[in-house]
């Protein structure tokens, strides 16, 4: 649950690096259009809420903004609207009907295998328009791949980028349609060209750290990209244990039997196997994935009371 506030970006304007569990948050803070770009997991909404409780000094949120519908980008969604009930929420475009008669599965929710409680949507964000973040106006651009409905956010007087799943530093989040059998990498590199084609000068991503060498970011997600397009099954099993390590994350431990239970009763995680590895025994699978996480040293073992348990690391 760590939190890392950056300075300044400029006056009023907050970069809040979370954990991977949740989103980081982009923070604007002005008398007429104070607002939050995405707002993390369910399991830290309280921090979040404490976290820009304190920033906005008692001042209101006005509004909350979301790059895309993924629960770790609008699990807080909830908690704000409760903290600021006049909040006005924007989505990205394509899913704001899903909000409306809240459908957990078209949402991905349900799919992944996580959480996310029930919040109202007052707008859509369109690509090819501007929002006001802040005192200045942000550019509105489709960014499909990671997520067929997500944006990116571009401010061209400083050029800063708000890419959120778009662009990290060391790649990009899995490219979720692929898991459906949808063709999706072809998505994922026409972004990639409109955020070289906007040249950005500062790269605020959904996870991890800010940076501003985005030449060399990119040049390393086309490297993953072009991998995962020779090979969809290496993109698959990198899928699979993505979605077993970031629950691990919320749980922190969890018995072995456990984490099957909820393999065999998550769809995407069934989609994987189904789609690429249904040669091999579900079970043999599973427990393939999990002695990768330990080899890698994103998850440990420990034996405790007969029980075999994998904590998070």
């Amino acid at each position: 649950m760590t939190a890392a506030t950056t300075p300044e970006l400029w006056p009023g304007m907050l970069f809040l690096e979370r954990g991977w569990l949740s989103a980081n948050n982009v923070l604007f803070i002005d008398p007429a259009h104070s607002c939050v770009v995405d707002t993390g997991y369910c399991a830290h909404a309280a921090q979040t809420v404490a976290l820009l409780r304190s920033a906005l000094d008692g001042a209101p949120l006005q509004r909350i903004v979301n790059t895309h519908l993924h629960s770790d980008h609008c699990g807080g969604n909830a908690a704000l609207q409760a903290q600021w009930p006049q909040v006005q929420t924007w989505v990205a475009p394509g899913q704001i009907q899903h909000v409306h008669d809240w459908n957990p599965e078209a949402l991905s929710h349900t799919p992944t295998g996580q959480d996310c409680p029930p919040f109202k949507a007052d707008g859509a964000l369109q690509p090819g328009t501007e929002v006001m973040l802040g005192a200045r106006a942000w550019q509105v651009h489709a960014a499909p791949g990671h997520d067929p409905h997500s944006i990116v956010l571009f401010e061209p007087q400083r050029r800063i980028l708000i890419s959120a799943d778009a662009l990290w530093e060391n790649g990009f989040g899995v490219v979720f349609p692929e898991i459906e059998g949808e063709h999706a990498f072809e998505e994922v590199a026409a972004t990639l060209d409109v955020i070289e084609q906007l040249q950005p000068a500062l790269v605020l991503p959904g996870h991890g750290a800010m940076f501003g060498d985005a030449p060399k970011a990119l040049a390393t997600a086309r490297r993953r990209l072009a991998g995962f397009t020779a090979d969809p099954r290496r993109h698959a099993r990198y899928a699979a244990k993505v979605l077993i390590k970031y629950k691990l994350l919320e749980w922190q431990s969890i018995p072995l039997t456990a984490l099957q239970d909820w393999c065999t009763q998550t769809p995407y995680v069934g989609m994987l196997h189904q789609r690429y590895f249904a040669q091999q025994a579900c079970t043999a699978w599973l427990e393939d994935l999990v002695a990768e996480l330990i080899a890698s040293g994103a998850a440990a073992l420990e034996h405790s009371d007969g029980f075999s348990v994998l904590s998070n690391r």
